[in-house]
Protein backbone atom coordinates (compact mmCIF):
# COMPACT_ATOMS: atom_id res chain seq x y z
CA UNK A 1 0.00 0.00 0.00
CA UNK A 2 1.51 3.31 -1.10
CA UNK A 3 1.80 6.24 1.26
CA UNK A 4 0.72 9.79 0.49
CA UNK A 5 1.87 12.38 3.04
CA UNK A 6 -0.76 14.50 4.76
CA UNK A 7 -1.10 17.74 2.79
CA UNK A 8 -1.58 19.64 6.08
CA UNK A 9 1.60 18.39 7.78
CA UNK A 10 3.04 21.92 7.84
CA UNK A 11 -0.12 23.65 9.02
CA UNK A 12 1.58 25.21 12.05
CA UNK A 13 0.98 22.49 14.62
CA UNK A 14 4.66 21.55 14.84
CA UNK A 15 7.12 24.37 15.62
CA UNK A 16 10.56 24.35 14.00
CA UNK A 17 13.61 25.75 15.77
CA UNK A 18 17.00 26.68 14.40
CA UNK A 19 20.09 24.79 15.54
CA UNK A 20 21.59 27.65 17.50
CA UNK A 21 22.96 30.26 15.10
CA UNK A 22 22.92 27.90 12.12
CA UNK A 23 20.36 27.73 9.34
CA UNK A 24 19.17 24.16 9.86
CA UNK A 25 15.78 23.98 11.55
CA UNK A 26 14.52 20.90 13.38
CA UNK A 27 11.02 20.04 14.52
CA UNK A 28 10.39 20.45 18.26
CA UNK A 29 9.81 16.68 18.31
CA UNK A 30 12.33 14.32 16.71
CA UNK A 31 11.64 10.63 16.19
CA UNK A 32 14.43 8.41 17.51
CA UNK A 33 15.02 4.77 16.64
CA UNK A 34 17.12 3.39 19.48
CA UNK A 35 14.62 0.63 20.26
CA UNK A 36 11.55 -0.75 18.47
CA UNK A 37 13.01 -0.51 14.95
CA UNK A 38 15.27 -3.54 14.84
CA UNK A 39 14.56 -6.89 13.26
CA UNK A 40 15.08 -8.64 9.95
CA UNK A 41 12.87 -6.27 7.96
CA UNK A 42 10.63 -3.27 8.55
CA UNK A 43 7.23 -4.08 10.01
CA UNK A 44 3.86 -2.55 9.28
CA UNK A 45 3.89 -0.96 12.74
CA UNK A 46 7.33 0.58 12.21
CA UNK A 47 6.15 2.04 8.92
CA UNK A 48 3.00 3.45 10.48
CA UNK A 49 4.97 5.06 13.33
CA UNK A 50 7.31 6.82 10.88
CA UNK A 51 4.60 7.99 8.50
CA UNK A 52 2.37 9.16 11.36
CA UNK A 53 5.28 11.18 12.70
CA UNK A 54 5.87 12.77 9.31
CA UNK A 55 2.17 13.56 8.93
CA UNK A 56 2.40 15.28 12.34
CA UNK A 57 5.20 17.57 11.16
CA UNK A 58 8.17 15.52 12.39
CA UNK A 59 10.90 15.91 9.78
CA UNK A 60 13.92 14.69 11.77
CA UNK A 61 14.70 10.97 12.09
CA UNK A 62 17.56 10.10 14.43
CA UNK A 63 19.64 6.93 14.11
CA UNK A 64 23.01 5.49 15.14
CA UNK A 65 25.18 2.72 13.78
CA UNK A 66 24.42 0.33 16.68
CA UNK A 67 20.66 0.88 16.96
CA UNK A 68 18.56 -2.24 16.67
CA UNK A 69 18.71 -4.85 17.90
CA UNK A 70 20.67 -6.33 16.22
CA UNK A 71 23.23 -3.60 15.57
CA UNK A 72 22.65 -1.82 12.27
CA UNK A 73 19.15 -3.14 11.73
CA UNK A 74 17.43 0.12 12.66
CA UNK A 75 19.34 1.97 9.95
CA UNK A 76 18.42 -0.72 7.43
CA UNK A 77 14.74 -0.84 8.37
CA UNK A 78 14.10 2.86 8.86
CA UNK A 79 15.84 3.82 5.63
CA UNK A 80 13.53 1.52 3.68
CA UNK A 81 10.56 3.33 5.19
CA UNK A 82 12.08 6.78 4.63
CA UNK A 83 12.26 6.05 0.89
CA UNK A 84 8.51 6.70 0.87
CA UNK A 85 9.07 10.23 2.20
CA UNK A 86 10.41 13.16 0.14
CA UNK A 87 14.14 13.11 0.93
CA UNK A 88 14.52 16.88 0.52
CA UNK A 89 11.91 17.44 3.26
CA UNK A 90 13.52 15.32 5.97
CA UNK A 91 16.65 15.37 8.12
CA UNK A 92 18.34 12.00 8.65
CA UNK A 93 21.03 11.73 11.32
CA UNK A 94 23.31 8.93 12.42
CA UNK A 95 26.07 8.57 14.98
CA UNK A 96 29.19 6.55 15.73
CA UNK A 97 31.06 6.14 19.00
CA UNK A 98 29.78 3.09 20.86
CA UNK A 99 30.75 -0.50 20.16
CA UNK A 100 29.73 -1.67 16.70
CA UNK A 101 32.06 -4.50 15.67
CA UNK A 102 34.74 -6.56 17.47
CA UNK A 103 38.38 -5.64 17.65
CA UNK A 104 40.26 -2.42 18.44
CA UNK A 105 38.71 -0.35 15.62
CA UNK A 106 35.03 -0.93 16.37
CA UNK A 107 34.22 1.90 18.80
CA UNK A 108 35.21 5.28 20.26
CA UNK A 109 36.48 8.23 18.22
CA UNK A 110 39.40 7.38 15.95
CA UNK A 111 39.36 8.54 12.34
CA UNK A 112 39.41 4.92 11.18
CA UNK A 113 36.39 3.95 13.23
CA UNK A 114 34.28 7.03 12.50
CA UNK A 115 34.77 7.08 8.73
CA UNK A 116 34.50 3.29 8.38
CA UNK A 117 31.30 3.41 10.42
CA UNK A 118 29.81 6.17 8.29
CA UNK A 119 30.58 4.21 5.11
CA UNK A 120 28.79 1.20 6.58
CA UNK A 121 25.82 3.31 7.69
CA UNK A 122 25.41 4.81 4.22
CA UNK A 123 25.60 1.34 2.69
CA UNK A 124 22.94 0.00 5.06
CA UNK A 125 20.70 2.98 4.38
CA UNK A 126 21.37 3.06 0.64
CA UNK A 127 21.83 6.81 0.89
CA UNK A 128 24.62 8.95 -0.59
CA UNK A 129 24.69 11.18 2.49
CA UNK A 130 23.15 11.86 5.88
CA UNK A 131 22.16 15.32 7.01
CA UNK A 132 23.79 15.06 10.44
CA UNK A 133 26.71 12.89 11.53
CA UNK A 134 27.55 12.82 15.24
CA UNK A 135 30.47 11.80 17.37
CA UNK A 136 28.31 9.74 19.74
CA UNK A 137 30.61 10.09 22.75
CA UNK A 138 33.87 11.75 23.73
CA UNK A 139 36.93 9.50 23.42
CA UNK A 140 39.46 10.16 26.22
CA UNK A 141 42.17 8.19 24.42
CA UNK A 142 41.99 9.89 21.00
CA UNK A 143 43.05 13.49 20.32
CA UNK A 144 39.95 15.57 19.82
CA UNK A 145 41.56 16.97 16.65
CA UNK A 146 41.46 13.47 15.16
CA UNK A 147 37.79 12.94 15.97
CA UNK A 148 36.75 16.35 14.68
CA UNK A 149 38.99 16.00 11.64
CA UNK A 150 37.06 12.85 10.74
CA UNK A 151 33.75 14.72 11.06
CA UNK A 152 35.16 17.45 8.83
CA UNK A 153 36.21 14.87 6.23
CA UNK A 154 32.69 13.42 6.24
CA UNK A 155 31.30 16.87 5.41
CA UNK A 156 34.02 17.69 2.87
CA UNK A 157 33.40 14.39 1.09
CA UNK A 158 29.67 15.12 0.86
CA UNK A 159 28.74 12.17 3.04
CA UNK A 160 27.23 14.43 5.73
CA UNK A 161 25.85 17.96 5.49
CA UNK A 162 26.46 18.89 9.14
CA UNK A 163 28.48 17.64 12.13
CA UNK A 164 27.36 17.20 15.73
CA UNK A 165 28.48 15.84 19.09
CA UNK A 166 26.65 13.90 21.78
CA UNK A 167 27.23 13.58 25.54
CA UNK A 168 30.30 15.85 25.61
CA UNK A 169 30.68 17.87 28.80
CA UNK A 170 31.03 21.65 28.86
CA UNK A 171 34.81 21.80 28.63
CA UNK A 172 34.92 19.19 25.86
CA UNK A 173 32.24 21.09 23.94
CA UNK A 174 34.14 24.37 24.21
CA UNK A 175 37.32 22.69 23.02
CA UNK A 176 35.54 20.99 20.10
CA UNK A 177 34.12 24.27 18.82
CA UNK A 178 37.48 26.02 19.21
CA UNK A 179 39.35 23.29 17.29
CA UNK A 180 36.92 23.46 14.39
CA UNK A 181 37.18 27.25 14.25
CA UNK A 182 40.96 27.21 14.49
CA UNK A 183 41.32 24.74 11.62
CA UNK A 184 38.55 26.12 9.43
CA UNK A 185 36.73 22.81 9.66
CA UNK A 186 33.04 22.06 9.35
CA UNK A 187 31.48 23.56 12.49
CA UNK A 188 29.73 21.63 15.20
CA UNK A 189 26.15 22.86 14.89
CA UNK A 190 24.37 20.76 17.52
CA UNK A 191 24.88 18.90 20.79
CA UNK A 192 22.77 15.90 21.83
CA UNK A 193 22.77 15.46 25.64
CA UNK A 194 20.64 13.44 28.04
CA UNK A 195 18.17 15.92 29.54
CA UNK A 196 14.93 15.56 31.48
CA UNK A 197 13.28 16.57 34.74
CA UNK A 198 15.21 13.72 36.37
CA UNK A 199 18.53 14.46 34.65
CA UNK A 200 19.29 18.17 34.71
CA UNK A 201 23.07 18.08 34.39
CA UNK A 202 23.17 20.40 31.36
CA UNK A 203 21.77 23.20 33.52
CA UNK A 204 25.10 23.27 35.41
CA UNK A 205 26.79 25.06 32.53
CA UNK A 206 26.50 23.18 29.25
CA UNK A 207 23.15 24.64 28.21
CA UNK A 208 24.33 28.24 28.65
CA UNK A 209 27.74 27.65 27.09
CA UNK A 210 26.36 25.79 24.08
CA UNK A 211 24.00 28.70 23.43
CA UNK A 212 26.90 31.17 23.73
CA UNK A 213 28.82 29.14 21.15
CA UNK A 214 25.86 29.10 18.77
CA UNK A 215 25.09 25.38 19.05
CA UNK A 216 21.64 23.89 18.90
CA UNK A 217 20.67 21.29 21.47
CA UNK A 218 18.54 18.17 21.08
CA UNK A 219 17.59 16.41 24.32
CA UNK A 220 17.48 12.63 24.40
CA UNK A 221 15.56 10.63 27.03
CA UNK A 222 13.21 13.53 27.94
CA UNK A 223 10.84 10.94 29.45
CA UNK A 224 13.69 9.20 31.26
CA UNK A 225 13.12 5.83 29.63
CA UNK A 226 9.38 6.07 30.27
CA UNK A 227 9.65 6.93 33.95
CA UNK A 228 8.05 10.33 33.32
CA UNK A 229 4.79 8.83 32.09
CA UNK A 230 1.69 7.49 33.80
CA UNK A 231 3.11 3.96 33.58
CA UNK A 232 4.64 3.98 37.08
CA UNK A 233 2.05 5.95 39.04
CA UNK A 234 0.79 2.77 40.70
CA UNK A 235 4.03 0.82 40.94
CA UNK A 236 6.01 -1.22 38.44
CA UNK A 237 4.02 -3.03 35.72
CA UNK A 238 5.36 -6.44 34.75
CA UNK A 239 5.95 -5.49 31.10
CA UNK A 240 7.78 -2.24 31.85
CA UNK A 241 11.48 -1.47 31.45
CA UNK A 242 11.74 -1.22 35.22
CA UNK A 243 10.69 -4.85 35.46
CA UNK A 244 13.57 -5.80 33.16
CA UNK A 245 16.72 -6.23 35.25
CA UNK A 246 18.82 -5.23 32.22
CA UNK A 247 17.03 -1.90 31.73
CA UNK A 248 18.16 1.56 32.78
CA UNK A 249 15.32 1.88 35.30
CA UNK A 250 15.35 -0.81 37.97
CA UNK A 251 12.32 -1.70 40.03
CA UNK A 252 14.42 -1.37 43.19
CA UNK A 253 15.15 2.25 42.28
CA UNK A 254 11.50 3.25 42.30
CA UNK A 255 11.07 4.09 45.95
CA UNK A 256 7.69 5.16 47.36
CA UNK A 257 9.11 8.70 47.51
CA UNK A 258 9.90 8.71 43.81
CA UNK A 259 6.46 7.38 42.95
CA UNK A 260 4.90 10.12 45.08
CA UNK A 261 6.90 12.68 43.11
CA UNK A 262 5.57 11.20 39.88
CA UNK A 263 2.03 11.43 41.21
CA UNK A 264 2.56 15.07 42.17
CA UNK A 265 3.94 15.87 38.73
CA UNK A 266 0.98 14.10 37.18
CA UNK A 267 -1.40 16.38 39.10
CA UNK A 268 0.38 19.47 37.79
CA UNK A 269 0.20 18.07 34.27
CA UNK A 270 -3.53 17.45 34.65
CA UNK A 271 -4.07 21.05 35.69
CA UNK A 272 -2.26 22.09 32.49
CA UNK A 273 -4.48 19.86 30.38
CA UNK A 274 -1.60 17.53 29.62
CA UNK A 275 -0.52 14.00 30.42
CA UNK A 276 2.61 13.59 32.51
CA UNK A 277 4.55 12.61 29.40
CA UNK A 278 3.35 15.65 27.48
CA UNK A 279 4.30 17.95 30.34
CA UNK A 280 7.74 16.35 30.64
CA UNK A 281 8.35 16.96 26.93
CA UNK A 282 7.03 20.52 27.20
CA UNK A 283 9.27 21.14 30.22
CA UNK A 284 12.36 20.20 28.21
CA UNK A 285 11.23 22.46 25.36
CA UNK A 286 10.27 25.37 27.63
CA UNK A 287 13.70 26.85 26.94
CA UNK A 288 13.99 27.98 23.30
CA UNK A 289 17.70 27.11 23.40
CA UNK A 290 16.61 23.45 23.30
CA UNK A 291 16.05 22.85 19.61
CA UNK A 292 14.21 19.53 19.82
CA UNK A 293 13.16 16.70 22.13
CA UNK A 294 14.16 13.25 20.90
CA UNK A 295 11.36 10.72 21.35
CA UNK A 296 11.13 6.99 20.90
CA UNK A 297 7.81 5.34 20.16
CA UNK A 298 6.40 1.83 20.20
CA UNK A 299 2.92 2.75 18.97
CA UNK A 300 1.15 5.21 16.70
CA UNK A 301 -0.79 6.48 19.71
CA UNK A 302 2.47 7.45 21.44
CA UNK A 303 3.56 9.47 18.41
CA UNK A 304 0.31 11.38 18.27
CA UNK A 305 0.22 12.00 22.03
CA UNK A 306 3.85 13.12 22.21
CA UNK A 307 3.41 15.54 19.32
CA UNK A 308 0.52 17.18 21.16
CA UNK A 309 2.98 18.29 23.84
CA UNK A 310 3.92 21.24 21.61
CA UNK A 311 0.44 22.71 22.02
CA UNK A 312 1.45 24.11 25.43
CA UNK A 313 5.14 24.85 25.96
CA UNK A 314 4.68 27.78 28.33
CA UNK A 315 5.01 27.37 32.11
CA UNK A 316 3.94 29.87 34.72
CA UNK A 317 6.48 30.70 37.41
CA UNK A 318 4.38 28.98 40.05
CA UNK A 319 4.22 25.81 37.95
CA UNK A 320 8.00 25.72 37.59
CA UNK A 321 8.41 26.34 41.31
CA UNK A 322 6.00 23.53 42.15
CA UNK A 323 7.83 21.14 39.83
CA UNK A 324 11.20 22.04 41.36
CA UNK A 325 9.81 21.55 44.87
CA UNK A 326 8.58 18.08 43.99
CA UNK A 327 11.85 17.04 42.38
CA UNK A 328 13.77 18.14 45.46
CA UNK A 329 11.63 15.98 47.75
CA UNK A 330 12.85 12.65 46.44
CA UNK A 331 16.11 12.82 44.50
CA UNK A 332 16.54 9.79 42.32
CA UNK A 333 19.13 7.19 43.26
CA UNK A 334 22.58 7.96 41.89
CA UNK A 335 22.29 5.01 39.54
CA UNK A 336 19.61 6.87 37.58
CA UNK A 337 21.78 9.91 36.87
CA UNK A 338 24.31 10.63 34.18
CA UNK A 339 26.23 13.80 33.54
CA UNK A 340 29.56 15.51 33.74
Amino acid sequence: MSYTPDAERYDGRMPYRRCGKWGLKLPAITLGHWHNFGGDSPTALQREIVTTAFDSGVTHFDLANNYGPPYGSAETNVSQILKELPRHEIVVSTKAGYDMWPGPYGEWGSRKYLLNSLEQSLERMKMPYVDLFYSHRFDPDTPLEETLGALNSAVEQGKALYAGISSYNTVQTEEAVAICERNGWAPIIIHQPNYSMFNRWIEQGLRDRAADLGLGMIAFCPLYQGLLTDKYLNGVPENSRAANTEGLIRGDDLSPEVIEVLRGLNEIAGDRGQTLAQMAIAWVLRDPRVTSALMGASSVEQVRANCKAVENLTFADDELAAIDALLEKAPLPESLWTGE
